[in-house]
């Protein structure tokens, strides 16, 4: 008998499930059938900033897969399709098909949900007008673009950027590149909140002397409209910022709403939770027969601190996806959990982070030692060498490394990854430090600024 997998989202999640599925098992054994509300799958979300900022040529180049070429690999995938009920008892779905309105049942014998996440966008005065953009999807970006290309060349206008995460300080680089005067406004005393703010003020003053006026403590409570219903500045908390453009970086949630309507149980933070299959738990952590969910819609265990937290970025989702489709294919496959790595830039400012923040730390109920130190990303006396500052993290008892922050020049950013690997094999800081990292001038100085750091730390964890 042919078992039918369903597929909710056409995106990193859903697709590499799909895919994985498809890969280990023929039609002849399993028809997979996906359901994707937009007209894109497989594509780069991340890429959307630099693709908006002119770094990144065609949208086509952010597409990792058209929904023709998963057709042509055995996927039965409907675009343009929203799913709009789910009926866990009988198993099966119903979906809509947005451009007729028609709607039908689709029964399964195993359900994946990879429903992503929404766009934080605040019912606010003047925040769904024209001129004033998400950048969450390609048409969003196609939307911004179609705005930037409507108004002409960028001199003397003025672009507010309202987050001070990640898309906020992608896109303020963007609107810099387009030639905008740009204003980020942020709520949080620094921008990037994933940060302790120490280091936070690091990435602020690195952006007032690229040009971009950075507005700390202010929150946006109204796009205030000019008379061509298009905006004329943003109003804050703090006072009024002037912009012909506003793009808004507010995070985004779970898009758990089909979950919750179901009755299915959701974390504290609106997503699902699941075992570390990838399969979908109840309120009492029993498995829920048949029921699959990766990607941006559910909780992961973070292996620090040992809580479940809501981390939308698409290297889990890819992962997820496929441990769900070798799971689907009757292999026994496990996602193990994250670290919360992350890194971004603007322009030629790195920004990296990986483990817990001083926060994060606290909330965890740990006792924690750090250490800071300026380095340099190459050997001082190489071309090109920059500064970078980084900050460890440690847990007071146990000396095991907590979290590891850096901000710097070229070559700082991706040096994150020999911590977020330190921390996944829980390493002490006496562990770090003793790594045998590769040493060479145009790479590194002869002590790497993480093992300066680690000795840093180990000084006075030992005293």
């Amino acid at each position: 008998m042919v078992e039918h997998v369903v597929v909710i989202g056409g995106d990193a999640a859903g697709m590499s499930a799909a895919s994985q599925a498809r890969r280990r098992r023929g039609a002849d054994e399993l028809r997979i059938t996906v359901f994707e509300r937009g007209s894109f799958t497989s594509y780069s979300a991340c890429g959307i900033p630099y693709w908006v900022g002119g770094l990144v040529s065609e949208a086509s180049d952010l597409v990792a897969r058209t929904p023709e070429q998963h057709r042509a690999r055995g996927i039965d995938l409907h675009t343009g399709t929203e799913v709009t009920e789910l009926d866990l008892t009988g198993r099966r779905v119903r979906s809509r098909e947005l451009a007729t309105g028609e709607q039908r049942w689709t029964s399964y014998d195993q359900l994946v949900l990879a429903t992503g996440a929404a766009p934080v966008r605040p019912a606010l005065p003047g925040f769904d007008a024209p001129g004033v953009h998400s950048v969450h999807t390609l048409p969003d970006g196609e939307a911004l673009l179609d705005t930037l290309a409507r108004t002409g060349p960028a001199d003397g206008r003025r672009a507010v950027v309202v987050g001070g995460g990640y898309i906020g300080v992608e896109m303020a680089e963007a609107m810099l590149l387009r030639g905008y005067q740009v204003t980020l406004v942020h709520r949080t005393p620094e921008p990037m909140p994933s940060l302790d703010p120490d280091l936070g003020a690091l990435v602020r003053e690195g952006m007032v002397k690229l040009g971009i006026e950075v507005v700390p403590g202010a929150e946006a409570v109204e796009v205030l409209l000019g008379p061509s219903g298009r905006p004329r500045a943003v109003r804050s908390t703090v006072g009024e910022h002037p912009a012909e453009l506003v793009v808004l970086g507010l995070g985004v949630r779970p898009r758990s709403d089909l979950a919750r309507a179901a009755g299915l149980a959701l974390g504290i933070h609106g997503g699902l939770r699941t075992d570390e299959r990838m399969r979908v738990l109840d309120a009492e952590g029993a498995r829920v027969d048949g029921l699959w969910a990766g990607g941006d819609c559910v909780e992961v265990r973070h292996l620090v601190s040992g809580r479940h937290e809501h981390i939308a970025l698409g290297t889990h989702a890819n992962k997820q996806g496929m441990v769900i489709g070798a799971n689907l294919a009757g292999e026994a496959l496990a996602f193990p959990g994250v670290v919360g790595t992350a890194i971004t830039k603007v322009c030629e400012l790195e920004i990296a982070r990986t483990g817990l923040t001083e926060r994060q730390a606290t909330a965890a109920g740990l006792q924690w030692v750090t250490a800071t130190v300026e380095a340099s990303t190459r050997a001082g006396y190489y071309p090109d060498a920059v500064p970078m500052t980084v900050k460890l993290l440690a847990e007071q008892v146990s000396k095991r490394l907590l979290g590891v922050q850096l901000v710097g020049g070229p070559g700082a950013g991706k040096r994150i990854d020999v911590g977020a690997v330190a921390l996944s094999a829980h390493l002490t800081v006496e562990q770090l430090l003793f790594q045998d990292l590769a040493y060479a001038p145009p790479f590194s100085p002869v002590w790497d600024p993480l093992l300066v750091a680690a000795r840093k730390l180990a000084a006075r964890l030992f005293g």
